[in-house]
């Protein structure tokens, strides 16, 4: 921080890392918003008795994450692959670079044992996905509170 604000000003650089700030902040929400509050995702709660989740983990993962965006590299490049958000969980310490090819092998073994695989292909969809789920949750909250 020091070398930019000596050579640009405090002014400069502190406008300059608020715009950053922001702009990071909202590309994260994105990505994360699209990949776990989309309509098709679960959010299970733990057993009140036990204490535990009823799914094993990786079932959890693929109940409970998205991809989006699958088709669009522009955006893979862009996110660092977290558009894969469901390989991204199952297997956090390969590179993103091989997430395009371990979706297509999840997703067959997915479909051969009947387990959810979680997928937007297009933005667009996740968005428009997001924002139903957004509604669906709000109808939920109003209708809980006229009761």
């Amino acid at each position: 921080m020091a070398v930019p604000i000596y050579t640009l000003g405090f002014s400069t650089w502190l406008i300059g890392f608020v715009i950053y700030g922001c702009f990071a902040g909202f590309v994260l929400s994105i990505v994360f918003q699209l990949a776990h509050t989309v309509e098709d995702t679960q959010f299970p709660l733990a057993s009140a008795e036990t204490g535990r989740m009823e799914d094993e983990w990786a079932l959890h993962q693929l109940k409970t994450t998205a991809n989006f965006a699958t088709r669009n590299r522009l955006i893979s490049w862009l996110v660092g692959g977290l558009n894969f958000q469901v390989e991204h969980h199952l297997f956090p310490r390969i590179s993103h670079v091989h997430y395009p090819a371990i979706s297509k092998i999840i997703k067959k073994a997915c479909q051969d044992f009947g387990f959810p695989y979680i997928e937007y292909p297009k933005m667009r969809l996740a968005v428009a996905s997001h924002v139903t789920h957004l509604k669906n949750l709000s109808r939920k909250v109003a209708g809980s509170i006229s009761k």
